[in-house]
């Protein structure tokens, strides 16, 4: 820590930069204390430092930056004053003319100012949805917030997509969750939109970001009290749709100068229902497949930390997430199974499956940053995470012929127990040297899986153990990166900022049977090195129009147990495969964007995608199946354009629309596929203030048609959500009424495919439509001091983490 400490010192020494000081005063000529006053850009009028005028109403700003500029002069209770432009180099200094600000021709007495972020606000490769200004997200889980945020689309096998891209990644306070679709679903499910501050889509993340995520990455950030003393909140929302469900959530936050303790926990709990339609044709018969999937689900969430302040510099602070799930899920399932020449009806297959799932997540970090006024930051992470799964299947089932005649019955049990161990470090150094900043980093991570399947018959109510279907999986993954990012303004209109990123792995998997016996599978060794180069180029045209124009090549590594080859019966007859010889896939973005006004965002881009990993459905005699597969190279051209709008001083919206056209070259099961696609989206929300502390909302998405992969076409899909607020108790409460999916169009989700001699279509109704109540109070300090905002260093591999 002192070599860094010695080289943030050195690179100090050896930088210049500006320095604007003045001073400013009310109408009656004395200092005016705490006013704001911010260094902008003149072009843009962007931020570059601010500053509080102190107890003699004198400021002084110190800067890296050079060029043009002007300074901005606020306070509570006074009209903003904009300075001249005036203009300087690196090493100069200016004195500005003593200002004194009037005081604004309005004034309420007893006036409570806040500060409220648009719902939507668009930034450059960014879109950030800040979900606590959204009524229509009350009582919302993080993974039907998805559902709303613009361009994000998430499938019925719960995959998320961008864009009409798959390959995003999901973080959760800048750390990756790296989970399958079920187990990533099942823990966005557990978090509510009381517990979260935004959701940012970054589409082209730079080389201080994890390679993984093809499409990028969305970082769900969690709240985090920012006040001084203490003060927290109180949430419960009741939510009704095929039945009662209901969660809740308390912050409570303390801090002083030299230290904030914070601790959010939240609980939800419900029944859910899905019901799902899948006839398929294969060969001469058809399986007319109806299911029914029950859920109880029980959610505890638990966040506790604390930041020391050792100085103006300098923090260290330690933070827990824990998650702790309970899922008793019962599927009831029939298939009526046809002699598909004739159509006459042979016999039906009754199954149910009954699996009580239990998941434990728990993440710990520790942190160090070092951050002074030039710039200049070093950041540490250590982290430690765990993911515990344990899984029971009880599935009979029962072949029934025309006359009600039971034919045959074939009872099975699993145990599936699921051990993830997770250890990561990282060191983030960022060096300002005049116009320039340098960024450096490494990383290293280690990850182990211990996955089993015990696998047994019960005959005559006698269960014995099959070795020849019981496995156990141990995979081992060690990733080593490092990475550099240049910064730097070359003049007013022209920005560069351009990154390396190096990762070398190393994986072993090893598969042994409960038989002994060896399998072509048995052990898969890997061993590779990638570079992730990463740049932006940002030519600021006008005060109106400003163009970027971004590069990056990413990598998605196949989750940690969609590696693992054993069986997963869904019935007897329906069943997923793993496949240990999976690799990854790598992709290179090219976007080209335009914004107008500040407000108006255009963007056009290419993606091309090698090795494109998918999972495909084919049969083996009467069986079908699913298996991740590398097919094909996989080409996207999008289009997309998004703004706010306002519409009138009491109504304002925000729109967003995307279109992609998607071409597939490759291989299915020996098929050569040849898909050409275009999809097509978009999202819109409108809030109104109604006046007297009410406010109403309408937000709403439309998804075309569009592959979910080379073989499997999934309809159109939209909903339309509406919403009141009304502030209560001094604006320290607050009670939402909301409705979703009002006219029940976003179900069922329809999806088929009609490939290599399989024809399948299936429906997926879930409970989309709801009334939700909800009731929030905020207690406490409303001292403001802004809390650090830190990521942790699990950021790519808790995310591959799959439980069954």
């Amino acid at each position: 820590m002192i070599f860094m400490l010695m080289i943030c010192n050195f690179y100090a020494k050896a930088q210049q930069g500006v320095k604007v000081n003045g001073s400013v005063i009310d109408d009656n000529g004395k200092p005016l204390k705490r006013a704001i006053i911010s260094l902008l850009h003149s072009g843009n009028r962007s931020l570059i430092k601010a500053d509080l005028s102190d107890d003699n109403g004198q400021f002084e700003i110190s800067s890296t930056a050079s060029g043009s500029f002007l300074l901005s002069y606020s306070a509570i209770g006074f009209e903003t004053y904009y300075s001249p432009v005036f203009e300087l180099a690196s090493g100069q200094s200016f004195t500005a003319l003593v200002v004194n600000l009037k005081i604004a021709s309005k004034q309420l007495q007893d006036v409570t100012v806040t500060s409220r972020k648009p719902l939507i606000q668009i930034k450059a490769g960014k879109t950030v949805f800040n979900v606590q200004n959204s009524i229509n997200a009350t009582g919302s889980s993080a993974f039907e917030l998805l559902q709303k945020s613009p361009g994000i689309t998430v499938d019925n096998n719960d995959n998320i997509s961008v864009k009409g891209k798959l390959g995003v990644k999901v973080y959760i306070d800048g750390k990756m969750i790296q989970l399958t679709a079920e187990d990533l679903a099942a823990y966005l499910k557990s978090i509510n939109s009381n517990d979260i501050e935004a959701i940012e889509t970054i589409t082209n993340p730079g080389a201080e970001y994890d390679a993984s995520g093809s499409t990028g990455i969305i970082n769900i950030r969690l709240r985090k009290n920012n006040n001084l003393g203490t003060n927290g909140s109180f949430t419960a929302v009741i939510i009704q749709g095929i039945t009662p469900k209901a969660n809740g959530a308390l912050n409570v936050n303390y801090r002083n100068r030299k230290i904030n303790i914070f601790s959010n926990a939240g609980l939800s709990f419900g029944r859910n229902e899905t019901n799902i339609i899948a006839p398929r044709t294969q060969k001469d018969t058809t399986y007319d497949q109806r299911l029914q999937q029950v859920s109880y689900n029980k959610n505890y969430n638990l966040k506790a930390g604390v930041d020391f302040f050792i100085n103006k510099k300098q923090t260290i602070g330690i933070m827990n997430t824990s998650n702790f799930s309970i899922d008793d899920y019962t599927s009831y399932g029939t298939t009526a199974i046809y002699y598909q020449p004739t159509n006459n009806y042979s016999k039906k297959l009754d199954a149910t499956n009954e699996i009580p799932k239990r998941r434990t997540n728990i993440n710990t970090n520790l942190n160090y940053r070092y951050a002074d006024t030039s710039g200049r930051e070093i950041n540490f992470d250590a982290d430690y995470g765990l993911f515990r799964g344990r899984a029971k299947s009880y599935q009979p089932n029962y072949y029934i012929d025309k006359d009600n005649i039971l034919l045959a019955e074939i009872i099975t049990r699993n145990s599936t127990p699921t051990n993830i161990d997770i250890y990561t470090g990282k060191l983030d150094i960022v060096l300002p040297k005049k116009k320039n900043k340098f960024g450096f980093g490494v990383k290293f991570s280690y990850v182990k899986t211990n996955n089993t399947l015990d696998f047994f018959n019960e005959i005559s109510g006698t269960t014995t153990k099959v070795p020849e279907r019981s496995y156990n999986f141990i995979y081992k993954e060690n990733v080593n990166a490092a990475y550099a990012t240049y910064h730097n303004q070359l003049n007013l209109k022209w920005t560069v900022r351009a990154g390396l990123r190096v990762e070398q792995t190393n994986s072993e998997g090893i598969l042994v049977r409960g038989d002994g016996d060896i399998q072509t599978d048995n052990n898969v060794k890997r061993s590779y090195f990638s570079l992730f180069p990463s740049a932006v180029l940002t030519w600021t045209a006008s005060e109106k129009n400003s163009f970027n124009l971004s590069y990056s090549r990413r990598i998605d590594r196949p989750n940690y147990q969609t590696l693992n080859p054993y069986e997963m019966k869904l019935d007897e007859l329906t069943y997923v495969k793993g496949n240990s010889f999976l690799r990854p896939q790598y992709t290179d973005n090219v976007e080209l964007s335009h914004t107008w006004k500040s407000k108006v965002n255009t963007s056009v881009s290419y993606s091309q995608v090698k090795d494109f990993a998918t999972q495909t459905v084919d049969t083996l005699k009467n069986y079908t199946y699913a298996l991740a597969k590398n097919l094909a190279t996989q080409n996207i051209s999008a289009f997309s354009i998004s703004s706010p709008l306002t519409i009138t001083k009491w109504w304002n919206g925000f729109v967003n629309l995307f279109a992609n056209y998607l071409i597939f070259n490759g291989k299915v099961n020996e098929n050569t596929v040849s898909l050409k696609a275009f999809t097509y989206g978009g999202f819109t929300q409108h809030s109104f203030a109604l006046g007297k502390d009410y406010t109403a909302e309408i937000s709403g998405y439309f998804n075309g048609p569009a592959p979910l992969s080379p073989t499997l076409i999934a309809k159109s899909v939209g909903a339309l959500d509406i919403g009141f607020q009304k502030l209560l108790f001094q604006k320290k409460a607050t009670i939402k009424i909301t409705a979703t999916d009002v006219f029940r169009t976003s179900v069922p989700f329809r999806a088929g495919t009609d490939f290599g001699g399989l024809v399948l279509n299936f429906w997926v109704t879930r409970e989309s439509q709801t009334a939700r109540v909800s009731f929030s109070y905020r207690f406490g300090s409303n001292k403001i001091k802004g809390a650090r905002k830190r990521e942790s260093g699990l950021e790519t591999e808790s995310k591959r983490i799959q439980a069954n």
